[in-house]
């Protein structure tokens, strides 16, 4: 399922195989929420723009259309006619981060939709079951994200129950899998590793999961949550060395271009993040020098590209004065040629990575670019 290939000081070049593709590692995640990414891409826009893995959300397509809708017609997969691999999240950071009136308790959650105001219950079996009917390639394990700052006293209560509910979670998703009219049999399970900001609760969850059997990676949850940069890097230093080394690690929700060169230099493998879709609805786009802002007045008479170069639709066909147009006219084609960009960076930085790792030089490729693309031009 996942083969290590080549190391560099802590950063890993890997391979993961699941139901629905192989996908080279380290990697960026493109951000489906609804089954669609924001921006109005289809999946055939996802495989222009080199997308290896597609992330959905559980929360929300359990809220509408329904995961027994999604089943009823043949799967995530064949609903929004993406054929490689997909990753559902459990649902559980919305629950605690859009979710009004929860009620959290051993069972589960009980919590009030954020549409239509009806009450849900949500637990480690329910959130399986649902991303079960989804039939995604990688389920995630149900938990508790808190807020940060959380009282040591507070966050370690929740990170034992987070790992009681991967106990269940386990459970529930082997025998969902042997079911019959299981949408995809060969579903795998990521485990999350919690502990808010403290580093004796990561690493004692982190040495808790890799004791275990019965899940495929790990992913780090509740961090880029509202710490600071410099501690979600001394949380990864922490907890990344005590995680198995032959899964895959998951940095959930991160980051920016340079937070995707510093976690790979840490040991992550794959990352995912809504940042590079919605700042390009914002009009904040990337660059190999840095980000831009379209909407600027310099640009209105720009006859480049986005960035020269660039291989994307947007960049080999449009100009910046053109896209800043459709942006001060609030046109939709702003959005979708933005995003088609930003994306497209994302996922050809991440193949950069790859290659700078096979050929040994990802150190340099890191002090070149980690700071350079951090830069506001």
């Amino acid at each position: 399922m996942f083969e290590l290939l080549k190391t560099e000081g802590a950063a890993r070049r890997g391979r993961f195989t699941c139901p629905h593709g192989v996908v080279e590692t380290p990697v960026f995640m493109n951000v489906g929420t609804q089954a669609a990414i924001k921006g109005a891409l289809s999946a055939r826009d996802l495989e222009e723009i080199g997308c290896q893995i597609e992330l959905s959300n559980t929360y929300h397509l359990h809220v509408r259309p329904g995961d027994e809708v999604v089943r009823d017609l043949g799967g995530l997969h064949r609903f929004m006619d993406w054929h490689g691999p997909i990753l559902t999240d459990s649902g559980g950071f919305q629950v605690f981060s859009l979710a009004s009136l929860r009620n959290i308790k051993e069972e589960g959650v009980t919590f009030q939709s954020h549409v239509d105001g009806r009450r849900i219950f949500m637990g480690p079996e329910e959130s399986m079951t649902i991303q079960s009917n989804l039939g995604s390639d990688i389920a995630m394990a149900f938990d508790e994200c808190v807020e940060n700052p959380s009282t040591h006293e507070y966050v370690e209560r929740s990170v034992q129950r987070t790992q009681r509910w991967l106990e269940r979670c386990i459970a529930k998703h082997r025998a969902l899998n042997a079911a019959p009219g299981c949408v995809n049999p060969g579903q795998m399970l990521f485990a999350i590793n919690q502990g808010g900001i403290y580093p004796d609760l990561r690493i004692w969850h982190a040495r808790q999961i890799a004791a275990m059997d019965g899940y495929d990676g790990v992913a780090i949850g509740g961090l880029a949550v509202g710490e600071s940069t410099e501690t979600m890097y001394q949380i990864l230093d922490a907890v990344v060395p005590e995680l198995p080394q032959d899964k895959p690690r998951y940095l959930m929700g991160v980051g920016t271009p340079s937070n995707l060169i510093e976690g790979v230099a840490r040991g992550v493998d794959f990352f995912d993040c809504v940042m590079p879709a919605r700042n390009a609805r914002h009009g904040k786009l990337y660059t190999w020098d840095g980000t831009i802002n379209i909407k600027n007045e310099k640009y209105k008479l720009d006859d480049r590209p986005i960035e020269e170069g660039c291989g994307c639709p947007a960049c080999r066909r449009h100009s910046r004065a053109y896209l800043r147009h459709l942006f001060k006219a609030d046109e939709m084609l702003a959005m979708r040629l933005a995003v088609t960009h930003n994306l497209w960076f994302y996922n050809h930085l991440m193949e950069a990575i790859r290659t700078a790792l096979d050929e040994g030089r990802f150190a340099a490729f890191r002090a070149q670019y980690s700071e350079r693309l951090s830069r506001r031009l």
